[in-house]
Formats: structure tokens, sequence, C-alpha cells
């Protein structure tokens, strides 16, 4: 019987750099007298349980013009914020207070026991006794039979994402105000949730939490429905030099179909990453949790700034339908052909 490989202790070793990296950092940005905040974002949850995010974060203070309104924020300043690893964190979930650990990143993801009414509910949370912070999760009741998970780069929002400087500049330096949606993603997302009422929208993306913020104001601002943020986390870990975004989608398909064995999702993704091949593998494996499987198709620009094209699998044979489309108009119509949304 062979046994499990060693971790690479040169991973290992740069995993404790950065730790001790963020610890330099808090305790200088605590003598500056900058406290702990709680960074909450939108999860999701059944009748009796729910799955609630978050990170502890110093965030730099945010800079306001005379008459008081923020500054546009530009992406470098959510990478700027200073993580605080393992901080004893309150949740308060209908009435009930639970204390939970976040992870060496300052990460809280955790299921915790409650009984919500279905539908977006609200929970909050503090640390180190700052003001309470709140946020929603959507809980899914037993009898919802569809939903929708959904990525988030250059299948919402314009990113280019693949190519490392593209990459950079859209993460650190573009105001959010200048990122683009992609054209009709919107009325296609809101058109789903209006046809079925209770169905969860989940935005699963191998984006860096530090984005959410920025995220959460972009999706708001384009008018996309409410949904639960999966993102992961930038960085070393035991046995990687920088975590999997692939496996981070893996992992989350596979969680959800065992979270909600009654829901038949609606995977909606795009050609310039690994959307395919992922969605292929889950329709395999879980047939019975798939809907249908819609992929956007990059402009032959968009195809070049994200380093190619990825090739899309004949799925003429599938169990489940599987459309392509150049923007959310196009998706809607072909959704509208195989029945899963009215005809147009």
């Amino acid at each position: 019987m062979s046994s499990s490989p060693e971790p690479d202790t040169k991973v290992l070793w740069l995993a404790r750099l950065e730790y001790r990296l963020h610890a330099w950092r808090e305790r200088r940005a605590r003598r500056r007298g900058h406290q702990p905040t709680v960074a909450a974002f939108p999860g999701y949850g059944g009748e009796d349980w729910v799955r609630v995010l978050g990170r502890v974060l110093i965030v730099p203070p945010v800079r306001t013009r005379r008459s008081g309104k923020e500054i546009g924020v530009r992406g470098w300043r959510s990478f700027a914020a200073v993580p605080v690893g393992f901080a004893q964190v309150s949740v308060t979930v209908d009435g009930i207070t639970h204390e939970v650990v976040s992870d060496r990143g300052g990460v809280i993801d955790t299921v915790l026991p409650a009984k919500l009414a279905p539908g977006w509910q609200t929970l909050t949370m503090t640390v180190e006794g700052s003001d309470p912070i709140e946020t929603r999760v959507f809980i899914v009741a037993s009898d919802t039979r569809f939903g929708v998970v959904c990525d988030v780069d250059d299948t919402v929002m314009v990113t280019a994402l693949p190519r490392p400087l593209v990459a950079a500049w859209n993460s650190f330096v573009v105001n959010e105000h200048a990122r683009q949606p992609v054209p009709g993603m919107a009325v296609l997302l809101e058109g789903l949730v209006r046809d079925n009422p209770g169905a969860p929208v989940v935005y699963l993306s191998t984006g860096a939490w530090n984005i959410a913020p920025t995220l959460e104001r972009f999706l708001g601002r384009h008018l996309f429905p409410l949904g639960a943020m999966l993102l992961t986390d930038w960085g070393p870990t035991h046995d990687r030099w920088f975590r999997s975004g692939r496996a981070h989608k893996h992992e989350n398909l596979r969680r959800l179909a065992h979270e909600f064995p009654q829901v038949k999702w609606l995977l909606i993704g795009d050609d310039g990453q690994h959307d395919d091949d992922l969605y292929t593998s889950f329709t395999v494996d879980f047939p019975e949790h798939v809907t249908a499987v819609a992929i956007r198709r990059l402009s032959p620009a968009e195809a070049v700034l994200a380093g190619g094209r990825t090739a899309v699998d004949d799925h003429s044979a599938a169990t489940v339908p599987w459309v392509t489309g150049d923007d959310g108009a196009a998706l809607r119509d072909r959704l509208g052909e195989v029945g899963v949304l009215p005809p147009s």
C-alpha cells in the first residue's frame, strides 16, 4: 500500500511566510489605530442550516470628496486590506449567536444550524466588539427544483481574466465603474429568477475573495439578481504554490449537488476557461442535478485577450441540453428552444 505524497516543503515555507507577512501587516495596522471588521458576503442555506461567508479584514480608510461622497474604488484597495487570520467572529442567526474562527487568510466559510423561512434572510457578524455587519443568506425551500450556477469572468463581466497582465489591470487598477457587463446577461438571469420563484442563484468564480465587495457592487449596479458568491483565496496552501481555481469550482459544484439533492441546476459559463470541461464532468457524474448547460462564446477579440478559446466538445448526444450563444440574448433564445425558458 503506497503512502500519500509528502507536502512540498518549499510550498509549506511559502505559506508560513505569507502568514507571517499578514501578521506583520496586522500589527502595523493596529499600531496605527485601525481595527478589524467583517466583510460579509451573501450566502445560502437549507431550511435547517446556513452557509455563512465572509472575511475578517483591516481595511484602508476610503477617501471621500468634499461632498462626502466616496471616491470610486479601484481594485488595488481591496487587495491592500489586511486579512486577520484565526479571528474569533460572533455570528447571530435568528437570535442565536455562534462563535466561529476565520481561517489563516481571514476567510469565514462555515455551516451553522438555523431554522429560517425560505427566501432572503438576514444575519449579523461582528469581530472584537465592532459594529454588527449585516449580510443575507438565501434559504432554499425543500420543494425547490430549479437553481442557477453562473460563472463571473467573461460570463457576466468582461474581464479577459486568464491573461496575467490584463487580469492585473482589471483587478488592481480599473475603477469598478469602468467594468463592463456582458450584454444581455443581467436580463437572462433576472428572467430566470422571475420565471422560477424561489430559485437560488450562485455566482461561482475563480476570482479572489478580495474582489467580492467590488463584484457585489457591480452586480447591483447592472441589475443582476442577488445571489450567493463562491470565490476563492489566492496564495499558497500546504501542498500547492497557488490554490486551484478549477478545483474550487469542481468541489463547490459537487457540494451543491449533495446539499440540495432535489435541485436541478442550470449551469452558465463561457468558452474562455475550463467551464465546458467542468460542466461536462459534472453532468456525467450528476446528470439528475442538471437542467441544462449554457456556454457563452467569446468574441474573437475576447478570445485573444483570454489566451485562446477553449474547444467546446460535441454535446449532441448529452443527456441534458447544451446551448451556446454570443451573449445573454442569444443564450435566452437557445434556452427557449430547448424548453428551459418560455419561447421569446
